[in-house]
């Protein structure tokens, strides 16, 4: 059993570019959590996490400054550091599933809200699960992640992919020129932001208005386009609606206009088009709907792919590693594909994600695996933040004409990630 005797925490809040925009909201930066653990055998780890309240939890981002909201998800980060402290484990899942419950209920208490969603407290896991991994690591003499997977997980992650499509983000305000020169860059799988609010009203028709006519510019600039790494040869698009549509009625109002323009088929996924609550079966919607907010824990997962979602977005950055293993073993058992998305994280995260997806199965349609990764088009500081990573060097950090080359490098290290960060460990020290 592995025994915490000392924790620390520390975060730095890392500005955006720009306001970032998706639900209807906008971020003006993120606060990079960090976790520092300590057994009792004098062993370290180091756990990094992004916060991000308007994805996890809409509401309270809404019903709070920004500020406040990063405050009250770092406090759940703070108690689970305290509770781990009491709490022996052989594994960090173990750890995480008697956390999740404790974190959650101390996440209602101080947020006031009886229904938080449960992506909220992951969030806020996702800086101690990663700290649990490199002191489980530590502590047992792991080098590499495929040797961390415990055995009973490892079917979810069967493949070994050399090559990774890089995602980046198309969210409300990109413009069309800048979406052309990703493309003219070698960027090939788009994921772009639909449901604004453009008025800031909440009206749903101009909501759909929007969604056309944006769907309608960006098909007809790369609609040409040819690429060697999809089956038909076309630029796929990666729709991501944040919940925001009501119905399925009024989703299909955009997807039969996708039909009219002939982009029905370029849509290889739709991300979590409703709101959580509800829980309709999907199976006559004709295009694959992928499940991501909803998809908290491996129960929930299930339940999606019982109402015929035919994808689910991973995030280990942002659900936790932990939690991501679980639901990835739980979609391959039902031959349901998952994908790694983003939170903008910082570039040591991105590699968290990146040794996920790089075991994943490709979706349908595709011939490599991918990854989405959004942090260069929207932080500052970029390419400082960068330099915190243990191997920033490495070729494999960077996207080359739309792609990461995953060498033998790549794997023999595992990205990195089990190497402490010397910047992350001077602040929380």
């Amino acid at each position: 059993m592995i025994k915490i005797k000392k924790t620390k925490i520390a975060f730095e809040d890392e500005p955006f570019l720009a306001p970032f925009g998706f639900k209807g909201g906008y971020l003006n930066g993120s606060w990079q959590t960090v976790a520092l653990m300590e057994s009792e055998n004098g062993r370290q780890g180091l756990g990094l996490g992004t916060q991000s309240t308007l994805w996890s939890d809409a509401e309270v981002f809404m019903k709070n400054p920004e500020k406040t909201g990063n405050e009250l998800m770092y406090r759940i980060t703070e108690e689970a550091l305290r509770l781990a402290k009491e709490i022996p484990f052989e594994t960090p899942i173990d750890l995480l599933e008697k956390l999740a419950p404790l974190a959650y209920e101390y996440g209602k208490k101080i947020t006031g809200k009886k229904n938080l969603r449960l992506t909220f407290v992951l969030n806020a896991l996702v800086a101690v699960d990663n700290a649990a991994w490199q002191l489980y690591c530590a502590e047992k003499g792991i080098t590499e992640f495929d040797r961390m997977v415990p055995a009973e997980l490892k079917s979810g992650l069967p493949a070994r992919h050399q090559e990774l499509a890089s995602i980046p983000l198309m969210s409300y305000g990109v413009p069309l020129k800048d979406i052309i020169a990703a493309v003219n860059d070698g960027y090939f799988f788009l994921k772009i932001k639909i449901g604004s609010d453009p008025d800031k009203d909440g009206d749903q028709e101009k909501m759909v208005r929007w969604d056309k006519e944006r769907l309608s510019a960006i098909h007809e600039a790369v609609k040409d386009r040819e690429i060697p790494y999809t089956k038909d040869g076309r630029i796929p698009y990666y729709l991501d609606a944040n919940g925001r549509y009501d119905s399925k009625e009024r989703l299909m109002q955009l997807l039969d206009h996708a039909k009219k323009i002939g982009a029905l088929d370029r849509i290889m996924i739709m991300e979590e088009p409703f709101p959580e609550e509800y829980k309709v079966d999907v199976r006559d919607i004709p295009v694959r709907l992928a499940a991501d907010e909803s998809a908290h824990s491996d129960k929930d997962a299930l339940e999606r792919i019982e109402m015929g979602y035919g994808a689910i977005a991973l995030k280990p950055i942002a659900k936790t590693m932990s939690m991501s293993l679980k639901i990835a073993k739980i979609a391959a058992e039902r031959n349901v594909p998952c994908f790694c998305a983003d939170l903008t994280v910082n570039p040591i995260l991105v590699d968290w994600n990146k040794n996920v997806a790089a075991r994943l199965t490709p979706l349908p349609g595709l011939k490599i695996g991918l990854l989405e990764t959004n942090g260069h088009q929207n932080y500052r500081n970029w390419e400082k933040m960068r330099s915190y990573h243990p191997r920033y060097e490495a070729a494999w950090t960077k996207t080359v004409r739309g792609l990461f080359h995953l060498d033998d490098d790549f794997y023999a290290s595992s990205g990195g990630i089990l190497e402490p960060s010397e910047h992350y460990l001077r602040i929380v020290s």
